[in-house]
């Protein structure tokens, strides 16, 4: 296969490089906007900004400039662009028949739409879908074991997905609740930097399994009032993609949440990663759209109040604390 990375940041990269390890002998071109990063990527056969040390496969190229002839040229075409970018990408991809897949997660600013909604506005006539769940960038690229998600109402779409990727080390399973999927993938951001704050306080490991449960709970409700099916927040890209966003150290949303826990301002948490934080982009969205449906989300909007100045890290454990007592199925 032909396979296209459109965006070279950690998640884009490390796609690449999955795609260009896999047995099938997948030929890879990994595009990048800023031509001059794409020709150091090229030089070095790595990507010093994101996934250091970290070598290039031989059949993987770095490209740069006019994207659409490589598009034009592919039999799958994955975005690595954050939700932000996503919008402009897929404008740019009228002519594409190849399948594509996007791997950004969370709900678009100021429409809090969906990607896949965001698609149906803008390239309504794309083979498109998501390819999300549990994952690291940087185990993956390191070709340690990993398992997501093919996820799209379009068979063709599912299909190039695993046939691209799932080998001995990247197991895919295809999925047609792309609304489930992605609600997960963006929620559980927003509940990462909520279970980093109770870590970072030291509230111990009963809070932090009390929070990912009622996490769960409030993906699933926002998930099933959205229309997706139930039983996807129990697998990869609902409990699978929460339990490592915010248990893993190497989850910037659970950092941000630790940071806050610290005393950094927003600011100086978000200045320190040096890498996109979804959730602190999407909890604002993502509680909007809830309240539009009518669907409770404390655990969120306690994080929005938190990320706004308008709680304390301690005033946030009081708020979920003092709240009512209810059912465990409510």
């Amino acid at each position: 296969m032909k396979i296209v990375v459109l965006g070279a940041g950690a998640w884009g990269t490390a796609v690449a490089i999955a795609a260009a390890l896999h047995p099938g002998g997948h030929d890879v071109q990994l595009w990048a906007r800023d031509a001059q990063q794409a020709q150091a990527m090229q030089s070095a056969r790595a990507n010093a900004r994101y996934l250091r040390d970290l070598s290039f496969p031989p059949s993987l190229h770095v490209a740069s400039g006019d994207a659409s002839a490589l598009v034009r040229q592919a039999d799958l075409v994955i975005l690595g662009t954050p939700m932000s970018a996503l919008r402009g990408m897929l404008q740019t991809l009228h002519g594409c028949s190849a399948p594509v897949a996007w791997l950004c997660k969370g709900f678009e600013a100021g429409t809090g739409l969906m990607a896949h909604e965001v698609c149906a506005q803008v390239a309504p006539q794309l083979a498109s879908g998501a390819f999300s769940g549990p994952s690291f960038a940087q185990e993956v690229a390191l070709a340690q074991p990993t398992a997501l998600v093919a996820a799209s109402r379009d068979a063709r779409v599912r299909e190039a997905l695993v046939a691209g990727f799932h080998g001995p080390t990247l197991r895919v399973y295809a999925s047609d609740d792309i609304v489930g999927v992605e609600v997960g993938g963006a929620v559980k951001n927003v509940l990462a930097i909520a279970t980093g704050l109770c870590d970072g306080l030291h509230l111990g490991l009963n809070a932090r399994a009390a929070l990912v449960t009622r996490g769960l709970a409030e993906m699933t409700r926002l998930g099933l009032a959205l229309g997706a099916r139930a039983e996807t927040f129990m697998g990869l890209s609902g409990l699978g993609d929460l339990v490592l966003t915010a248990t893993g150290d190497l989850s910037r949303n659970r950092r941000i949440g630790l940071l806050l826990a610290e005393g950094k301002t927003l600011e100086q948490a978000v200045d320190s990663l040096g890498h996109v934080a979804e959730g602190v982009y999407s909890a604002r969205t993502v509680v909007q759209r809830a309240r539009a449906l009518g669907v409770e989300m404390p655990i969120a909007e306690c994080v929005v109040a938190l990320l706004a100045g308008q709680l304390r890290a301690e005033e946030v454990v009081a708020l979920l604390m003092e709240r009512d007592p209810r059912p465990e199925t409510q």
